[in-house]
């Protein structure tokens, strides 16, 4: 039940529909340019997991190999960096106020799941 409340006040304040509108347009353009079409998955991914990120985690997807890890090497040299960054940011200026930490956390949460998406898939944690 309190993940629940979490998650609802994580879309009403923590900016999780901002964050999922703002990853599912990135895959819309990313689905229009046909050839990153895996980047436009992993970003329908991200989008799932910042709107409702308490109860859910991140893991290693099995069977993703090599072509992933390349296919991760590109997206943290051209979109990871600085979403990671901003996810930062965001995370640790929410720390600062006490009603702010779980929002805070939950942003911090993203850190590794906008440096490296491909591979990974969105788990219910126990």
């Amino acid at each position: 039940m309190i993940r629940f409340v979490l998650n609802v006040l994580w879309l009403v304040f923590g900016g999780g529909i901002v964050l999922a509108l703002g990853y599912g347009v990135a895959a819309l353009i990313c689905f229009a340019l046909v050839v990153t079409i895996p980047f436009g998955v992993a970003s329908l991914r991200l989008a799932s997991y910042s709107l409702w990120p308490f109860g859910r985690t991140l893991v290693p997807r099995r069977g993703a190999g090599m072509p992933s890890g390349i296919a991760n090497v590109l997206w943290l040299l051209l979109a990871g960096w600085w979403l990671a960054l901003s996810h930062l940011l965001a995370g640790l200026a929410l720390c600062v106020t006490i009603l702010g930490i779980p929002f805070g956390v939950a942003n911090l949460k993203l850190v590794p799941a906008a440096l490296w998406p491909l591979g990974q898939e969105v788990v219910e944690t126990p």
